[in-house]
């Protein structure tokens, strides 16, 4: 299927839902991009919902390392929603989740940035 991304804004939080599998074949640099472009525009906040990310390889750990950095960098936070036990345990295994912020879905990830659905 390759990978996509669907965004949505939720009280000033950028929502983007992820489909697929961000890896080297199928995630090129499309969410390299969205984060480049959405934080050149002011966005701050950021929820990765990844309820349909089916798998991530080690180029997948590095966009969202890039991601994360890049978004840190411009004063930014971000939340990572829904990940599935197979993408936690990559998460679990590079130590990322000590880093990422992860939440059980999308309302979790709000009520950390103080919001309501």
């Amino acid at each position: 299927m390759g990978f996509q991304l669907h965004t949505r804004e939720i009280n000033r939080v950028v929502v983007v839902e992820a489909v697929g599998r961000l890896t080297l074949t199928d995630g090129h640099t499309k969410l390299r991009d969205l984060i480049h472009v959405s934080t050149g525009e002011g966005v701050k906040k950021f929820i990765f919902n990844f309820a349909q990310v089916e798998y991530v390889d080690s180029y997948g750990v590095g966009e969202l390392v890039r991601s994360y950095s890049v978004i840190r960098q411009t004063g930014g936070e971000l939340k990572l929603a829904c990940v599935n036990q197979k993408v936690l345990d990559v998460l679990e295994i590079s130590r990322l989740n000590r880093i990422f912020e992860i939440h059980a879905d999308e309302g979790a990830a709000l009520q950390a940035f103080g919001q309501h659905a």
